[in-house]
């Protein structure tokens, strides 16, 4: 019988006797999608919707182009395949499997797919409804080893469109489509935020052994890029509480802290064994007030080395797994002990512990975001990572929350994605003698923009046109130009004085991009036109000489004799000379007329003012003060 998605998590599911570890009833559960994409037959071209498995390694931020294949027999996918998918030569389009849901688990039906040779399955649903997650088996002792192993994209699909699909491939049609993770996740800026939800417990089983493992492995990466700025990370760890009726019972004595706000399921899930509930709530707290510490000393990268420290020198296997041995690992990560043991507070109190309080109220939901109710659970964009924790997948599934042309150089790396530059330019306009390109790779693909070069945009659509506009441009490729030197004389149809634009140089023709063509001056008769020149032609300009003792005059193009114009010179000289001596001696024979003139009026109406009243008085004694 068919086994149903798994929507809770294990660690509730494997709750111990008469302890029930309680979470919000009201919560929700989202679906993350990826967009099916069909190229092939003409009838069912578009675009369609597809739930991503929660298991395998789904291709955040890029695609995969194939063909979609459905077996002759064994469709359900349960059991072993008789034939290979694999592309019958090198260089084939990828099989895409169509299987049909239904008797087993999706993870088998995916790892069978994969098995036989499959690229990635599409799993058709057999009913209509709205689409779900496939999730992999319940955890427990038979955990199937294939799970771990599966390596290939896998998808749920309608029962619409998977009966399309058969309907088109039973005709005979062949189906291409393309699977798209591009837009799986939110690329809103140049910053991802992302939440790991996980636990300090390593006794739990294959799952808590993928944890330790991914933790370790990816912890360079994240410490790589918290400290270049380009990420947000925030630790979370999930906690249940105990019902009011059972909290003086003895399970949750051993399970729970503040008197059962706070608990986990038993590591070993046995009471009488090993560690309790509350050793791995204890530890789970002083995880997070690690992180809070780093954090205010503006090293939240520490959390890493801490909880990568924790795992290696106190495992639950070693019973190292406690207070000592944790103050050890924070005292060498040079931490104060002190602020972290204020963070923890006192586990006995029958009092809400701020810092778990906050984990709890963040499990549940909100907006685009569903509860958190499996472990371990990796959020990036609020929006929840579906695969395997497998270190290049995550990596690639937050590159792509990026926003393009802002990721930083480790999601550029090879491994991480594919330089599309590196071919043909990627389509887009480059100029190989100046070795530029507007081709700019990115985690999702490329994009074509002009670039800035030595403090100069150019300017274009970036696909075919890209050319240096304003101050500066001539200093790129010579502004897209002509340009030529000859016998050591270099002439440009580049100037800093046009803002764009070429043309060619006085003394040349031509178009100014691809040529500009010396004119010969002397056979045009464009210069040295008079009687007596005699003229040459020179690159980019020309000579013209005078015959006997004559000096041409290039403004005027003539010819005058040196002699001549050397007497010529020495009168104008002179005339000049003299005409200022005769304005100067004018201008001083004015001044003194008008001075004197002025004297000898004042004088005589100061002699007449003696005798005969005049009308202005004033004036007279005016002038008699002065004179005193």
């Amino acid at each position: 019988m068919e086994r149903n998605l798994q929507q809770h998590a294990s660690g509730a599911a494997v709750l111990l006797l008469l302890l029930t570890l309680t979470v919000d009833v009201c919560g929700k559960f989202l679906v993350e999608k990826n967009s099916i994409s069909v190229t092939s037959p003409e009838s069912l071209k578009g675009v369609y919707d597809s739930a991503i498995g929660n298991f395998g390694l789904p291709q955040y931020g890029g695609t995969m182009a194939g063909m979609v294949v459905y077996p002759k027999e064994g469709a359900i996918a349960c059991k072993t395949f008789n034939e290979s998918f694999k592309p019958a030569t090198s260089g084939g389009l990828p099989t895409i499997l169509l299987v049909d849901r239904g008797e087993c688990y999706f993870a088998l039906k995916v790892w069978n797919a994969q098995y036989a040779g499959a690229a990635a399955v599409l799993v058709a649903d057999d009913r209509s409804e709205p689409l779900i997650t496939m999730d992999s088996p319940e955890e427990g002792s038979a955990t199937p080893d294939y799970i771990a192993n599966i390596t290939i994209p896998s998808a749920l699909i309608e029962k619409k469109f998977g009966d399309s699909l058969k309907k088109a491939l039973g005709s005979g049609e062949m189906v291409n489509i393309n699977l798209d993770w591009r837009e799986s996740l939110p690329h809103p800026d140049d910053r991802v935020e992302y939440e790991f939800w996980t636990n300090s417990n390593d006794e739990c089983g294959p799952k808590c052994d993928a944890q330790i493992e991914f933790v370790k492995s990816f912890k360079g990466a994240a410490q790589l890029l918290e400290r270049g700025g380009y990420t947000l990370f925030t630790p979370h760890y999930i906690t249940w509480y105990c019902p009011q009726a059972f909290i003086l019972s003895r399970q949750c004595k051993s399970q729970c802290i503040n008197h059962g706000r706070y608990c986990a399921p038993d590591p070993e899930q046995d009471f009488t064994l090993g560690y309790d509930g509350k050793d791995v709530v204890a530890e789970n707290l002083r995880q997070l007030c690690v992180f809070k510490t780093a954090t205010n000393l503006q090293k939240p990268w520490i959390w890493w080395d801490y909880v990568t420290d924790f795992q290696i020198r106190c495992p639950m296997k070693d019973k190292k797994y406690n207070k000592d041995c944790a103050e050890e690992v924070i005292k060498s990560l040079e931490l104060p002990s002190s602020k972290i043991k204020d963070c923890v507070g006192n586990p006995e109190a029958d009092e809400d512990n701020p810092v778990l309080k906050a984990e709890q109220d963040a499990q549940v939901g909100r907006d685009s975001r569903g509860d958190v109710t499996i472990l371990p659970t990796l959020m990036v964009n609020n929006r929840q990572y579906r695969g395997k924790l497998d270190k290049g997948t995550v990596l690639k599934a937050i590159c792509s929350g990026f926003q393009e042309t802002t990721e930083p150089p480790v999601c550029l790396s090879d491994g991480i994605e594919t330089n599309e530059c590196l071919t043909n330019n990627g389509g887009c306009w480059a100029n190989a003698k100046a070795n530029v390109t507007a081709c700019k790779d990115t985690f999702r693909g490329r994009v074509c923009e002009c670039p800035l070069i030595q403090g100069v945009q150019l300017q274009g659509d970036g696909y075919k046109i890209c050319e240096a506009v304003g101050p500066g441009r001539c200093k790129i490729d010579n502004g897209g130009c002509w340009q030529n030197t000859q016998d050591g004389s270099t002439f440009s149809a580049c100037s800093d004085k046009r803002l764009k634009g070429c043309q060619c140089p006085s003394g040349f023709r031509g178009d100014g991009v691809q040529n500009c063509d010396d004119i010969d001056e002397c056979k045009d008769k464009l210069a040295c036109q008079c009687p007596e020149c005699t003229c040459k032609n020179m690159w980019g300009s020309y000579d013209c000489q005078c015959q006997g003792d004559l000096l041409y005059i290039r403004e005027h193009d003539t010819c005058i004799s040196k002699k001549a114009s050397a007497s010529k010179l020495s009168w104008a000289v002179a005339l000049i000379v003299l005409a200022g001596l005769a304005v100067a001696g004018v201008a001083g024979y004015i001044v003194y007329k008008y001075r004197l003139r002025s004297y000898m009026d004042s004088e005589i109406r100061a002699i007449m003012a003696q005798y005969m009243p005049l009308d202005s008085q004033s004036d007279v004694h005016d002038h008699l003060q002065e004179d005193a």
